[in-house]
């Protein structure tokens, strides 16, 4: 299985998503600067994987209000077990909900990895897929995120109609 690309231009800048057929391994914001933000078509080419072409349909439908949960096949290697677990746990924060790091550390079973719950969000491949920008501080601020906190305040107010706070 070959790995491909596609990248999706949104109002939070380029995406790029990678995969292979096995499913999505790979979502992430790249900086302007990037030199792979040259000239990138606005659609998925037909010859990437079809986990890329559902991907970028789906965050397509989920910027534009139209999706709330992510149901892509995805295929993450990456990470220790433990950032597995966080990754695993992200998506029962639904859409308009949030949690606290500490609240997803004691549904792990292990209230005293706070800041390891954050250092896994930090290293979370699936930006937006697996909503890690729904996790903020144990009082309600907005903390960390790999594609910073301008992009994880927007992601919020996307969601903002719907917002509810602490899912656990």
């Amino acid at each position: 299985m070959s790995d491909a690309s596609a990248y999706l231009p949104s109002v939070l800048g380029l995406l790029e998503l990678r995969g292979t057929e096995a499913g999505l391994h790979s979502v992430r914001f790249l900086p302007a600067a990037d030199p792979d933000c040259g000239s990138v078509p606005a659609t998925v080419p037909a010859q990437v994987a079809g986990c890329l072409r559902e991907s970028y349909r789906q965050l397509q439908a989920y910027f534009g209000r139209e999706l709330r949960e992510f149901s892509v096949a995805t295929h993450v290697t990456a990470g220790t077990d433990f950032q597995r677990q966080v990754w695993a746990a992200l998506p029962a924060v639904g859409y308009g909900t949030t949690a606290s790091y500490l609240e997803l550390a004691r549904q792990l079973g292990n209230p005293g990895a706070v800041r390891a719950v954050g250092a896994a969000n930090g290293h979370n491949p699936l930006a937006i897929i697996w909503p890690c920008h729904r996790i903020i501080g144990a009082g309600g601020q907005l903390t960390g995120y790999a594609g910073g906190l301008a992009r994880k305040k927007w992601l919020l107010e996307l969601e903002r109609p719907h917002v509810q706070t602490s899912l656990f």
